[in-house]
């Protein structure tokens, strides 16, 4: 959580909202265990990683969506689902990440 703290208030100075994903539950092989975070801004900056690069462009995505809305989401990726591929987790394991807009 340190380590996106700063980036998180640089962006916040600047009128930017954001939103956070923290991996919330881990099965199997992942990259990042849980608790790992990562934050997004709305002009598009990005700092921190939930899978080592693996699913961020969805998270992103998912993030993104997040700051528009207003409302948090979970979201799931596995080997057995449909999108694993499509969103690059050829580990093997499931990956739960929450996202949230913060509204601090």
């Amino acid at each position: 959580m340190k380590d996106v703290l700063p980036a998180i208030e640089q962006w916040r100075a600047r009128g930017e909202r954001v939103a956070f994903a923290t991996v919330v539950k881990t099965l199997g092989s992942a990259p990042r265990g849980v608790g790992a975070k990562m934050a997004v801004s709305s002009s598009g900056a990005m700092i921190g990683s939930v899978s080592g690069g693996c699913i961020e462009g969805a998270v992103f995505d998912a993030c993104q969506e997040a700051i528009k809305t207003g409302k948090a989401q979970l979201l799931h990726f596995g080997v057995a689902d449909d999108d694993a591929w499509d969103v690059g987790l050829a580990c093997g394991g499931i990956i739960d990440v929450f996202v949230e807009p913060l509204d601090w």
